[in-house]
């Protein structure tokens, strides 16, 4: 029986994801070629928040400008490295590196820079700005922001005695938040899942027999509080920033919902976003915006394997809108325990060398395919069947 497409394009992508003998093998290009391992810049961020400037017994922070948000999510790294000692020298296991490795991914190619070309933010020689107008800035605000003052409400960095600031862009400054009792007003929601994942960090720290030992500390529960989180970002910023997608070459607008939507899926698997397995990742992401006449799966100058990962993005959000969400719900249910998810990694690892997978097949079929929410439950029985 034939395999349904969203399925066999969930799995290509979370193959890509999940497989650590593809990702390390295209790592090693980056590495041939002398591509970093952290972020641009991460040299000379503050390393914590006593490197921000002080003033009125505040620290302010500037979060658009790329060397100060950067600087917040090193904070953040640094803070919480004890949590991590387990998983590797160099805090490289702390999961939380997926988030500014994913910022410093945007700023390299340049799409935090002014879409609509009004101002010249991001585009002069050296220049950190960071666009209110850029979609992908937008959206990575409450995946820097959100996150950092969840952790100051939680506690993380109880030593520092000054109160947080930031301040607004020069645009859109009611799209945003600026202190921990300002976000905690407008999306208490979103505070309390970026705060709950903190309070599980120092809930361990409390647990455990000596300083030094986090025993406590399990790797899948945290991976489950931030992945909340991460998605209830999103959730909440893609529909306020609908509006930023009109400045964006259609491919790259379609490339940053397709993203969006792929993120969920990849949540649902608690994927661990420490240094090296981040990295291996992005190496299968777009390092240039996308423009008018890209087209998938032959954009002049992607290697194969990034124009399939592409193409297998869109076909999957394609299959989760036209079934509504069915397809999403399917994963997340047999995701659900911590076995289902080892075996949905191990079921993708042993696919990872097959060649079985047509992309554009698939692509293509999807355009002809019933898929609404009956047709697609009467087919999805028919195959567990």
């Amino acid at each position: 029986m034939r395999t349904y497409g969203g399925i066999h394009a969930l799995l290509l992508i979370a193959t890509v994801t999940l497989n650590p003998a593809a990702a390390a093998a295209a790592q090693s290009d980056n590495d041939d070629t002398g591509e970093q391992v952290y972020p641009p810049l991460w040299d000379v961020v503050p390393e914590n928040l006593l490197n921000f400037p002080v003033k009125g017994n505040k620290i302010v922070i500037n979060p658009w400008n790329y060397r100060e948000r950067l600087g917040v999510y090193k904070s953040l790294l640094n803070s919480s490295a004890i949590y991590f000692t387990n998983f590797g020298s160099q805090n490289f296991g702390n999961i939380l590196w997926g988030l500014p490795l994913q910022h410093g991914w945007q700023f390299r190619t340049g799409r935090l820079a002014d879409p609509s070309s009004v101002t010249s933010c991001g585009y002069e020689d050296g220049d950190l700005c960071i666009s209110v107008r850029s979609w992908w800035s937008c959206m990575n605000y409450y995946l820097a922001v959100i996150p950092f003052l969840g952790a100051v409400e939680a506690g993380l960095f109880r030593e520092v005695p000054y109160e947080i600031e930031l301040l607004p862009p020069e645009e859109r400054r009611d799209d945003f938040c600026y202190s921990v009792a300002d976000c905690r007003s407008r999306i208490p929601e979103l505070m309390d899942k970026w705060k709950a994942y903190f309070e599980y960090l120092l809930s361990t720290e409390q647990k455990a027999m000596g300083p030094a030992t986090f025993s406590s500390f399990i790797l899948d529960d945290a991976l489950h509080y931030m992945w909340k989180a991460h998605v209830a970002s999103i959730a909440y910023a893609l529909p306020k920033f609908q509006d930023s997608l009109r400045y964006l070459p259609d491919p790259e607008a379609n490339f940053g919902e397709d993203w969006a939507n792929a993120v969920d899926f990849i949540a649902a698997t608690h994927f661990c976003t420490d240094l090296q397995t981040t990295n291996n990742f992005q190496t299968f992401l777009p390092q240039r915006m996308l423009v008018e006449g890209d087209v998938l799966p032959s954009i002049s100058g992607f290697s194969p394997q990034q124009n399939r990962v592409l193409l297998s993005m869109r076909a999957l959000h394609k299959a989760n809108q036209l079934t509504g969400g069915l397809l999403l719900k399917f994963w997340k249910k047999a995701m659900s325990t911590e076995a289902g998810r080892k075996m949905g990694r191990k079921l993708i690892e042993d696919l990872a060398s097959g060649q079985n997978f047509d992309p554009v097949g698939t692509y293509n079929d999807l355009k002809r395919v019933d898929l609404t929410a009956r047709s697609f439950l009467r087919k999805s029985s028919s195959n567990i069947d």
